[in-house]
């Protein structure tokens, strides 16, 4: 990788309504070329419908380290769950 040169995210839209979908990343030196080798790379056969490119150091996520301490707390609120609930008699569509 050259000085200047960032690494960007690549999320296409496969059809109107449907969700942005991870399909990899493209080096470019600023959002206009990012777009362009997304779309070249990513978008020759007709794949999708919308793009977005994103720099990957905006991308916060939790780090591995930290992921069962970060999702713990989920697993004491079992009314969360579907399964917590009984369907009352007669219910037919839920």
């Amino acid at each position: 990788m050259e000085k200047g040169d960032k690494v960007w995210e690549v999320f296409i839209q496969k059809k109107s309504g449907l969700a942005f979908k991870h399909v990899g990343n493209v080096h470019a030196y600023d959002k206009k070329m990012a777009i362009h080798n997304a779309r070249d790379l990513y978008t020759r056969r007709g794949e999708g419908r919308a793009l977005w490119v994103v720099p990957t150091e905006a991308i916060v996520s939790v780090p591995l380290d930290d992921s069962d301490a970060f999702f713990d707390p989920a697993d004491d609120k079992v009314y969360r769950h579907a399964t917590f609930y009984e369907i009352p008699k007669g219910v037919k569509h839920l």
